[in-house]
Parts: structure tokens; C-alpha cells; sequence
């Protein structure tokens, strides 16, 4: 599979819970598909600021959240600014069913 984001993540929103998972860019080469980190967070105010800054912390350029419900909104509005201001992409673009 071709790599197409170097530095990107994946968010899994609960109501209480957060599981995000990083993947960044390996220098030795030797994961050739990268270097994946998976690490859960609570869903309160300086949770998710926690978690923009563990996202931040490798650079992250492109997030992807699945939620059920309205759990995302919160996190959606942490990130706006996170990632330069492209939030609200259509969900077809990632998902198309």
C-alpha cells in the first residue's frame, strides 16, 4: 500500500473516552508503512487539549475521527485550529459508503 500522509491520525470518540491512534514517518526505514502509537484519553477540556498536544508533538497533519452521535463536536472544535483550519471536511471523502 502507498503511503499517502507521513504524519496522520485517527480518533475513535466515545462519550467518555478518546482512542487515538498516531502514525508518523519511520527515519531508519525500517516500518515501512511507519511508526503506529495508540494511546486513550478522557473526553473532557484538558483531555483533549492533552491530546492536541500529544498530536502536535509529531507534527500531525491529518486527523480523521469516527464517532457515534455527537461526541465529536467538542473535539472538532479543539482541532480546528490544530490543523490548519480544515475542519468540517465531508465524511465521504474518507468513508464514501
Amino acid at each position: 500500500m502507498d503511503v499517502m500522509f507521513t504524519h496522520c491520525a485517527g480518533l475513535d470518540v466515545h462519550k467518555k473516552t478518546v482512542m487515538a491512534c498516531r502514525v508518523t514517518h519511520d527515519p531508519t526505514g525500517e516500518h515501512a508503512d511507519g511508526i503506529m502509537e495508540l494511546k486513550e484519553f478522557g473526553a473532557m477540556t484538558v483531555d483533549l487539549l492533552a491530546l492536541s498536544d500529544w498530536l502536535a508533538a509529531v507534527e500531525i497533519t491529518h486527523v480523521a475521527i469516527e464517532s457515534t452521535g455527537e461526541y465529536w463536536k467538542p473535539l472538532s472544535l479543539n482541532l480546528y485550529q490544530f490543523v490548519g483550519g480544515q475542519s468540517g471536511q465531508n465524511t465521504r471523502q474518507i468513508h464514501p459508503s
